[in-house]
């Protein structure tokens, strides 16, 4: 897939986990221990032998241009093509950056079209997934496609925000008949993955016009409105697909990366995952540590018992500390006879001596980044 381009686009999906993203985009969230949101979607495109990514951002992006750098971890720190960072143009007639996903794809319009690939795949970042993209861009060129639309097709028991997602009518063929968001007159259950194969040609003319005419929302103004127009069809994606698009949800699917399934499907089954190296020690357990069904990454002090929880990079567990159904992040220190159970912790929080902490599963605790309790 070199003739084919990323743009990862920031703007989608961005007004969700308020409390985990108030200082950095969704993409720069941590996830799994060791991982960022982004690294899912990267990985899957140089897996999929695609060398040219460009990322469209809106703002808080300090933290994801630290983790990103140059771009070396993914293979993309190159001299012909590689990783870029696209940010928005200021608008003169609103106080922060572009209004939305049209605007910022128009002000970025230069680097597409000087690109030397001529077909673009273009996704969010709130997706997690292990997806090779070389059987959706054959599906893409097989059906003549003006657009594919990557989708997964939920169960009737799954539960669904509904306001959230477009859903898909598709015939036999796959060719898209319909989409929008759910209303009573379907019961459609393929849910877009916010994955677009599209040719950078037809893309560049389509923002075009939708700028003239003053959209600016790419799924509603870009694609709903060309439904009819457009050879339009929907490619089914079966394996695991971790939709993090609120708090139950995120702390849900990282609770999943404790059953082995789930866990070998998403970071080995299609390719690797790759990060930001850190060169830390291996995890150090002490002599009264008690850890049970635990994901733990380098940097960790144990001296405590942890059960059934995610534990990132640098965290100290003190002596009886207690941590059940957790996820904890980078350089938390949980210190003596403390209790956190379903709890989520932002980085660097301290948790006191003594303190008793308890969430629900279904409404866990956020402890927000550099607190002390």
């Amino acid at each position: 897939m070199q003739n084919v381009m990323g743009i990862i686009n920031l703007n989608l999906g961005q007004d969700v986990l308020k409390e985990l993203t108030m200082g950095r985009p969704l993409a720069a969230l941590p996830f799994g221990g060791r991982y960022r949101l982004i690294d899912f979607i990267l990985s899957n495109m140089v897996n999929s032998g695609m060398q040219n990514v460009g990322i469209l951002v809106q703002d808080k992006y300090r933290a994801l241009m630290d983790h990103l750098r140059s771009g070396k971890e993914w293979d993309l720190a190159r001299k012909r093509d590689g990783l870029f960072i696209l940010p928005p143009s200021p608008n003169p007639c609103s106080s922060g950056g572009s209004r939305g996903s049209v605007e910022n794809f128009y002000n970025n319009l230069d680097y597409i079209e000087s690109s030397r690939q001529e077909y673009m795949l273009i996704t969010g970042s709130h997706i997690v997934c292990n997806l090779n993209y070389r059987k959706a861009f054959k599906f893409h060129k097989d059906m003549n496609a003006d657009i594919t639309i990557l989708y997964k097709e939920y169960d009737a028991e799954d539960e669904l925000e509904l306001s959230q997602y477009t859903f898909l009518d598709c015939q036999p063929d796959g060719r898209i008949s319909d989409m929008g968001s759910q209303s009573s007159r379907t019961a459609s259950r393929k849910v877009s993955m916010e994955m677009y194969l599209i040719e950078k040609r037809l893309l560049v003319e389509l923002i075009k016009d939708c700028q003239a005419r003053g959209g600016w929302d790419f799924v509603k103004d870009v694609l709903i409105k060309n439904v009819d127009k457009l050879k339009m069809f929907g490619y089914s994606y079966k394996g695991y697909a971790a939709r993090i698009d609120s708090i139950k949800n995120y702390y849900r699917h990282n609770m999943d990366l404790l059953r082995p399934e789930k866990w070998e499907e998403l970071f080995f089954k299609s390719g690797l995952v790759y990060t930001k190296v850190k060169d830390e020690a291996p995890v150090k357990y002490k002599e009264n540590a008690r850890v049970f069904n635990t994901m733990i990454a380098n940097g960790c002090i144990i001296e405590g018992r942890v059960e059934n929880s995610i534990l990132f990079r640098g965290v100290k567990v003190h002596k009886g500390a207690y941590i059940k159904d957790s996820i904890i992040m980078q350089k938390c220190e949980i210190a003596e006879n403390a209790i956190i159970e379903n709890v989520i912790c932002d980085k660097n929080v301290c948790i006191t001596r003594g303190k008793w902490l308890k969430g629900e599963k279904s409404y866990p605790l956020v402890v927000s980044k550099g607190t002390i309790v």
